[in-house]
């Protein structure tokens, strides 16, 4: 009998989409979810995701080149629509041949959607609520990921659980994956069978073997609590700030500072607020650079979903899936039980 055949049965259709073996997806995390992790995760059969970050075309195109020289199972590309660089990456995606992106950062409209279909690219994307997912697939939108709060990085104000009931209990014809907070199988199983065409999930894979993440980086996320991992407050409605969720540190502190500078700068006129967003951007952008790459744990900024109070160890990408799906079958195979009996 094949390994794991109940959840890889449920996994079919979304696979075929995908173009992978497994319908997880890699959440993608800037400095990250780079050529060595993305070709790796997509090598052990599930999707990997590579962050664009703030890169621009030539840059973009050079990181696709390398995943692509490592593995040739598919993988997709995430996008920043704030980026003012976001036309030269889709055609950056288009001219090296990338299936999927993925945007985030903002709603994307019809015309960006019409851009990425001339490619024959597909287009994911987020939304945070029913009428807002609805008018994406009504604009061609391919698939949504809807991401709770309790996810890393750049997120919502709303928790996976309640979107889980506003949005995709509410959207049964068009493909649906979920992220946050999501790391064992029981929970990846019971996605599915609420008509989860997927998940995804990021912070398990940044304590991953494979990611190229600082010792110090993964050490301090392996020892944190779920209550460790806080979004900084917006201090003004008037200049919205997206929350990014990471272990609570010096650098968050440096955070609030910063923005009370753009804050004042905006009220002085000195900066608009696209300007002033972007600024801040930057500003994680770097602050995770720091944590990351030169394990400055201290002011560097930690990234990371609530899931780290789950997280105990460093292990495999393989050993990773094999443990979701090993979790995920013998769930499956208990509801059937308790159904027979």
């Amino acid at each position: 009998m094949k390994k794991y055949a109940k959840i890889r049965k449920m996994m079919e259709r979304s696979c075929q989409i995908l173009g992978s073996d497994y319908a997880i997806l890699g959440g993608a995390m800037t400095w990250i979810s780079e050529s060595n992790l993305v070709s790796a995760m997509s090598n052990a059969g599930m999707f990997g995701v590579l962050a664009s970050g703030a890169m621009d075309g030539d840059l973009l195109k050079n990181e696709i080149t390398l995943t692509q020289s490592k593995t040739n199972r598919n993988f997709g590309v995430n996008l920043i629509l704030m980026n003012p660089k976001l036309q030269d990456l889709i055609d950056a995606c288009g001219e090296k041949k990338i299936t999927h992106v993925i945007l985030a950062g903002g709603i994307p409209d019809k015309e960006l959607l019409n851009k990425i279909h001339s490619y024959g690219m597909q287009a994911f994307s987020f939304a945070p609520s029913l009428s807002l997912a609805k008018r994406l697939f009504r604009h061609g939108l391919d698939a949504l990921i809807i991401e709770g709060s309790e996810a890393g990085g750049h997120v919502g104000p709303i928790s996976t659980m309640v979107l889980l009931q506003d949005i995709m209990l509410n959207i049964s014809e068009y493909p649906v994956f979920v992220a946050g907070g999501i790391l064992r199988g029981e929970l990846f199983a019971s996605m599915l069978l609420l008509g989860a065409a997927g998940c995804q999930l990021g912070t398990v894979f940044a304590c991953a073997k494979e990611s190229i993440a600082h010792e110090n980086f993964k050490k301090a996320l392996l020892r944190a609590s779920a209550k460790d991992a806080i979004t900084p407050v917006q201090l003004d409605k008037k200049f919205p700030v997206a929350p990014v969720r990471a272990i609570e540190n010096l650098g968050t502190a440096e955070f609030m500072t910063k923005q009370k500078e753009v804050l004042r700068k905006f009220e002085n006129n000195e900066v608009s607020l696209e300007e002033g967003r972007l600024s801040l951007e930057h500003f994680w952008v770097g602050a995770l650079r720091r944590a990351v790459q030169n394990g400055d744990v201290e002011r560097g900024s930690l990234m990371s979903g609530q899931i780290v109070g789950v997280l105990k160890e460093e292990k495999s990408i393989d050993d990773i899936i094999d443990t979701i799906l090993l979790e995920a079958e013998n769930f499956l195979n208990k509801i059937k039980e308790t159904i027979e009996r």
